[in-house]
């Protein structure tokens, strides 16, 4: 017989493992799968230079959006605009790995996860 299996007090399942903590895993689990999917479909969108650049990402990290207020276009300033541009970017990423890293923290309630 193996070692932990038909002793007294070992619960039948060699070392205290029990069919409730199983179901709690695969229930966490499938709401953590639903979540994720609900937040890659999300959008995020965030502006720079006051407004002129805006961009609009997924959850995916997917750029779907940018939209460049025509008087942002200085044709002797380009450096400006791309940098307006990577910073809308930049600022809508970060929205969504916030919305992404707050919707984990709820799901698992602060276990220490690494998610």
């Amino acid at each position: 017989m193996a070692k932990g299996f038909g002793r007294p007090g070992m619960g039948g399942m060699g070392g205290g493992i029990n069919m409730n903590m199983i179901k709690q895993a695969q229930k966490m689990q499938e709401n953590m799968q639903k979540m994720q999917a609900e937040m890659e479909a999300k959008e995020y969108t965030a502006q720079a230079g006051g407004g002129v650049v805006s961009a609009t990402v997924t959850g995916r990290h997917e750029v779907v959006a940018l939209t460049i207020d025509p008087e942002a276009v200085d044709p002797e300033d380009v450096e400006l605009l791309q940098d307006m541009i990577v910073a809308a970017v930049n600022e809508a990423m970060r929205a969504a790995e916030a919305d992404m890293a707050e919707g984990m923290q709820q799901l698992t309630g602060g276990l220490g996860l690494p998610f």
